[in-house]
């Protein structure tokens, strides 16, 4: 059997590829490298260039490849982004998840692993947010997500079909032994950003808000490290296949970093100076979030590895340094 794995040549779903080969999985990627890239995808996969809301390319990959487990990250992800064009988050992240879900129902696919959000919170009532609180997104991209959650609850509760929805919290780091790294030019993730001002990539950075509801006024963030998150994903389809129903868990450290900590913390590691320069905050940003992530220990038996953030940032600057030799090949 096999594992569809759609955004497989993206950041996220690059390293899932890798853990799943490393587990003896055999593993097909869907993607329309809009922002991946075809040299971030193992060999051993096997790549088909194409768009997930493509009923008819995913019905015929999942009955060639007799696919087993689909993981799904392709989506669009850029909050402000998703403000400002909401139709094509709903387009993209909403109905092309529908239509995949449905050619999993015809293919008789049993198990779908989600790639959600912890955005689909809002600005959660209390710290670390629980699963069961209360889902009030404050974003186009939240709402997009969520309700890709209601419909695979709905579709497992009418058809064969369990699922595991793991709520991302911020995803940084590189895989461990260099494989694989944040690799989009523009990415709008921090310490992507602070890394490359760090190393003369950027004229300095901005900071978006620093009169937050926080103890330095930057906006909190739980910052979960990229190879941590794609195990979790195998945890999800072990129990997945062992017969566990559907769940949906929090995918994160339980404990937060500020903005301003996150760029000084690049600054020591790096030993590189910047300009950062503070601005207004940026639309649909909740001030703080933070993950409990009893649940996903609990039932999933997920144990962190790499919780340490100067490892993080370490992680993300090797990667950068060797990003452009790579790219140029």
């Amino acid at each position: 059997m096999t594992v569809l794995v759609t955004g497989g040549a993206g950041y996220i779903g690059g390293h899932m590829v890798l853990e799943l080969l490393d587990a003896g999985e055999s593993v097909v990627v869907l993607d329309n490298l809009s922002t991946g890239f075809r040299w971030a995808v193992a060999p051993a996969a096997t790549l088909i260039e194409g768009d997930f809301g493509d009923a008819e390319l995913v019905a015929d990959l999942l009955a060639r490849f007799k696919v087993d487990a689909i993981i799904h990250f392709a989506a669009k992800i850029v909050v402000p982004e998703s403000v400002a064009d909401p139709l094509g988050y709903y387009e993209n992240n909403t109905a092309k998840a529908r239509s995949l879900l449905e050619q999993a129902v015809k293919a008789g696919v049993p198990h779908v692993i989600f790639s959600s959000t912890a955005a689909v919170y809002g600005e959660p009532e209390a710290s670390p947010v629980v699963e069961d609180a209360p889902t009030a997104p404050i974003n186009p991209y939240g709402r997009s997500k969520l309700m890709v959650e209601w419909m695979l609850a709905d579709v497992a509760a009418a058809h064969k079909l369990t699922y595991t929805a793991l709520r991302y919290f911020n995803v940084a780091g590189a895989d461990p032994k260099g494989r694989s790294g944040q690799s989009t030019p523009n990415a709008t993730h921090l310490i992507k950003v602070a890394v490359q001002a760090a190393l003369g990539k950027r004229q300095g950075m901005e900071v978006f808000g620093t009169d937050y509801p926080t103890p330095d006024g930057s906006c909190l963030r739980d910052y979960i490290q990229v190879t941590d998150l794609v195990r979790a994903h195998m945890d999800a389809l072990r129990r997945l296949r062992a017969g566990g129903g559907s769940i949906t868990c929090n995918v994160g450290y339980g404990r937060g970093y500020s903005v301003l900590e996150v760029i000084d913390m690049v600054k020591r590691v790096s030993g590189a100076d910047f300009d950062v320069r503070l601005s207004g905050r940026r639309a649909g940003d909740p001030a703080s979030i933070v993950a409990s992530n009893a649940r996903i220990r609990r039932e999933l038996g997920w144990r962190p590895r790499h919780d340490d953030l100067e490892q993080i940032v370490r992680q993300a600057l090797d990667w950068e340094r060797g990003l452009e030799k790579r790219l140029a090949g």
